[in-house]
């Protein structure tokens, strides 16, 4: 009991450290619906460990309907998540989450109806996924890594990157800029008409080739008659 105490406690700190807004715990735990879903979660994923899943699939259904906030009760979830507004968030049956996290609301960690077994995404320690964000498939999303607000992440983001966009991509490792552009040789690029023409060159001599060879046999008539 105590332990679970300190473990409330230190939630309720965790938004009060991520939360501006957050004038008490007391507030904190009586209105913040974010709270109230990781509550109703603990109790849900203890009946779904325990095979007892409808009344699991209950509980969980009753937190979304008080919280906007859905989690499935087979979800994993560490300490210290802090789910800021939270209204519209989905996350999924195999989808993991390490501790200290940071989630806004819109977020969706899903899968895309590909992948059997693990299908949702897991997201290491002390991650932020902004507002509106998709994170979709069974991939990791590495420690202190940062999701834009509406990216849609369809693959790994490497520890302690930042990824943006629509699909998503990395722009900033460990505080620096990744830039694309470096990594493409601008000055030594394929041309595809000239490959083009290569490759017809070829056939037509193949074809000359194959040509003389048919020939051949009546030549040697023409000169026996």
């Amino acid at each position: 009991m105590a332990k679970r105490i300190t473990r409330l406690g230190g939630l309720l700190a965790a938004y009060q450290r991520r939360d501006p807004a957050a004038r008490s715990k007391l507030e904190i735990f009586l209105l913040y619906p974010g709270v109230h879903a990781v509550l109703y979660h603990r109790a849900a994923h203890w009946l779904y460990r325990h095979r007892r899943f409808f009344l699991a699939r209950c509980v969980s259904q009753w937190s979304r309907f008080w919280t906007g906030i859905e989690i499935h009760p087979g979800a994993t979830i560490g300490h210290r998540l802090v789910i800021d507004h939270g209204m519209g968030i989905i996350i999924g049956e195999t989808a993991e989450i390490g501790d200290d996290c940071l989630l806004y609301q819109g977020v969706t960690l899903g899968g895309t109806g590909k992948d059997k077994g693990k299908r949702h995404p897991t997201l290491g320690d002390n991650v932020l996924v902004g507002s509106g964000a998709k994170v979709l498939g069974p991939f990791r999303v590495g420690d202190n890594a940062r999701i834009a607000a509406g990216a849609v992440v369809l693959g790994e983001v490497p520890p302690n990157c930042t990824a943006v966009g629509v699909p998503a991509r990395v722009v900033r490792c460990a505080g620096k800029p990744v830039y694309y552009a470096d990594d493409v040789d601008q000055i030594h690029m394929a041309d595809p008409v000239l490959e083009e023409l290569v490759a017809m060159s070829q056939r037509i001599e193949e074809l000359e080739r194959e040509v003389q060879k048919l020939s051949q046999p009546n030549d040697t008539k023409e000169r026996t008659a």
